[in-house]
């Protein structure tokens, strides 16, 4: 049997298409790029370096496929009012992204939600992470939970699921907690305001997990109309924390308002040993047991290359 022949079987034993950059690209089709450079800079994450070829030929298609899966929701919302003979509430149309630590869900969520604001009309489009629904450092110090920060045992799920839940209902001004990651921590009576977007873009780390605790538990996936994991090998991401861990170690670190003001002193070799440290035994940890195995789940995975690039894509069939 030829390479070809066992590619295309392999294909269609697998629950997703897959397509290199090319193969995504010319999916775009006639779709213009209304993004500048200048637009470009505040998208990025502190880590990355991304540029308008990288929208262009990945994060275009992907809106380009959104505003599909968003128009047939609307149609199908309809339907539905129509034959329950209830008037139409405002129901936004929810977008998860998952990932690792370091692999850049940040800067897709962030070009995400600007393709789709301007596109094909203005649209409002809210976006959070689930950092803000991260029980306060008192908490997880008072449970002896501080080293499994970012693990599930760390947020209030009932909380988020909660948030969740008022916003596919169509309520407004729902309120999110705001976290600081200068002080590590949640800011006391602040707070983002959520009042019935068009399109809602949820970021974070375990967004695609489930768990096995009740036969009829209810998942922050449950809400969810289209999810996107954000994929690399591990090596990379390591790679990627480190650089980023001593970028801030010169910048964020310096602040004396900064929780990790002492990482500030280091030396290099300390800095990139220490990083080294904290990934092995936590975000590591937690990619391997808590992150990792939620991928499959996602309808859409960016697999990205050394260069923070996309290297290929996986649409679930």
């Amino acid at each position: 049997m030829s390479i070809k022949n066992t590619t295309s079987n392999l294909n269609k034993i697998s629950p997703f298409l897959c397509f290199d950059r090319d193969q995504w690209s010319e999916l775009r089709k006639s779709v213009p790029l209304k993004l500048t450079e200048q637009d470009l800079k505040p998208l990025l994450s502190f880590n990355e370096e991304l540029s308008l070829d990288e929208v262009s030929t990945i994060y275009l298609p992907l809106a380009r496929l959104l505003n599909y899966y968003i128009d047939e929701n609307l149609r199908r919302q309809t339907v539905l009012h129509r034959f329950l003979g209830v008037q139409k509430p405002k129901v936004p149309y929810i977008i998860s992204i998952a990932g690792s630590v370091a692999v850049g869900k940040s800067t897709s969520a962030r070009i995400l939600q600007s393709l789709l604001a301007q596109w094909p009309h203005t649209r409002k489009v809210d976006l959070i992470t689930t950092d803000g629904f991260l029980y306060p450092l008192a908490t997880l110090k008072e449970r002896n939970i501080l080293h499994k920060k970012g693990f599930p045992i760390s947020y209030d799920t009932p909380q988020l699921i909660q948030f969740m839940a008022d916003l596919k209902s169509g309520k407004p001004q729902l309120q999110v907690p705001i976290y600081s990651h200068l002080t590590y921590d949640i800011l006391p009576n602040q707070f983002n305001i959520i009042d019935q977007p068009d399109i809602f873009i949820l970021e974070g780390l375990n967004v695609l997990q489930t768990g096995n605790n009740h036969p009829n538990q209810i998942f922050v996936s449950d809400f969810v109309d289209f999810s996107i994991y954000v994929d690399a090998e591990e090596p990379l991401l390591k790679e990627w924390y480190i650089r980023r861990f001593l970028k801030f170690r010169k910048g964020a670190f310096t602040d004396p308002n900064s929780y990790f003001k002492h990482y500030a002193e280091l030396s290099e070799q300390e800095a990139i040993e220490t990083a080294s440290h904290i990934w092995d035994s936590i975000n590591g940890l937690n990619l391997h047991e808590n992150i990792l195995p939620t991928r499959e789940r996602a309808n859409l995975i960016l697999t990205k290359g050394k260069d923070h690039s996309v290297e290929q894509v996986k649409l679930r069939k």
